[in-house]
């Protein structure tokens, strides 16, 4: 039988474990410094635990940490990595290095059941949910570990539809007992589930960042399939009537395709859906790839589309593309890796 990871645990979790373990109530805490503050590869470089609790741990527990397989490295900097999950699955991370930021992009699923035209990995299907070891894994198992400072749920998969250890990932992350970072380094991407986008918003204090792609009912659906049963006005209810009196920060995600999303009538739509909340766009240029017939407007088109929505009193901003030469586009990698198997 395979050990249990240790690593990605809550530190509710470990008190389970150090309870079936015989251990006083206070060792949880002890195994979580060491888990996600002191960097340990095995059990048994816990020290502060006496050696005959370190054998009883290890008869059952593991630490739970596994390298990348393989990874590429862009001219710009970026690097992906592809990391081995579930039952000889892969899913990839990015590290993009940007001046004095480092940002690591993770994923949450292998595959992803929502069937976006305009993604690869939605065209591997669903091979099932991540656990909290898998996501935080990606995170701690990178080579540039000690050298980020952001950290993004934009990977492969829909973060809110795995969203029990999504927060799981984030308690550790954030919690003085585990990495202790800020919340506001941390953003998480949705598709706008409508059934889990509250639980998010009121259980964690991560910024949020939302795929609209269109503000017409229509094209979204023909764009992406869950408008069907998640639609837009329905999210923006929920998050026109949430408390946002905490610090994070709301944003909205707009990959332009030529001939589709990309008109003036586009602009004043998503002026006035968005009219009221305090958010941004970041605009996405598309990278084709093959089988797909969607196209990206030139450089100039989607400057003029920025401005105009500026103008409108949108903060707009164009996301830099990272990481074209090595498919940094979410899904290619893994996919051509598990084609090979």
């Amino acid at each position: 039988m395979p050990k249990d990871k240790l690593f990605g645990k809550t530190l509710d979790e470990l008190i389970v474990v150090t309870k079936r373990a015989g251990m006083p109530g206070f060792a949880a805490k002890q195994i979580a410094d060491w888990l996600y503050k002191k960097e340990i590869q095995a059990i048994d470089e816990m020290t502060n635990l006496p050696k005959k609790t370190r054998e009883i741990l290890s008869n059952d527990h593991e630490i739970g940490l596994s390298d990348p397989v393989s990874f590429l490295q862009s001219t710009d900097g970026t690097k992906k990595y592809l990391f081995k999950v579930l039952n000889n699955k892969f899913i990839e991370t990015a590290f993009i290095p940007d001046d004095d930021r480092a940002t690591i992009c993770v994923s949450s699923q292998s595959g992803c059941k929502m069937g976006c035209i305009f993604c690869m990995t939605g065209k591997q299907g669903f091979q099932g949910n991540l656990s909290s070891n898998e996501i935080l894994n990606q995170f701690r198992s990178l080579p540039e570990f000690r050298q980020l400072t952001n950290m993004v749920y934009m990977g492969m998969g829909e973060p809110l539809d795995n969203l029990s250890e999504v927060l799981k990932s984030l308690d550790i992350l954030t919690s003085d007992w585990g990495y202790a970072w800020s919340p506001t380094r941390i953003t998480v991407s949705t598709v706008g589930l409508v059934d889990t986008i509250k639980e998010f918003l009121e259980k964690s204090r991560c910024h949020l960042a939302i795929s609209l792609h269109s503000p017409f009912d229509d094209e979204r659906k023909m764009l992406m399939p869950v408008q069907k049963t998640n639609t837009v006005s329905e999210v923006l209810e929920i998050i026109r009537n949430f408390d946002f009196s905490r610090q994070r920060r709301i944003s909205f995600e707009y990959i332009l395709f030529e001939g589709i999303n990309d008109s003036p009538r586009h602009v004043k739509e998503l002026a006035r859906q968005l009219n009221g909340i305090k958010c941004r766009i970041n605009i996405i240029r598309f990278h084709q790839f093959t089988g797909s017939d969607l196209k990206s407007p030139g450089m100039k088109a989607i400057i003029a589309f920025r401005e105009a929505l500026n103008e409108k009193g949108i903060i707009s901003t164009i996301r830099s593309s990272r990481g074209v030469d090595i498919n940094a586009a979410c899904g290619l990698l893994s996919t051509l890796r598990q084609n090979k198997t």
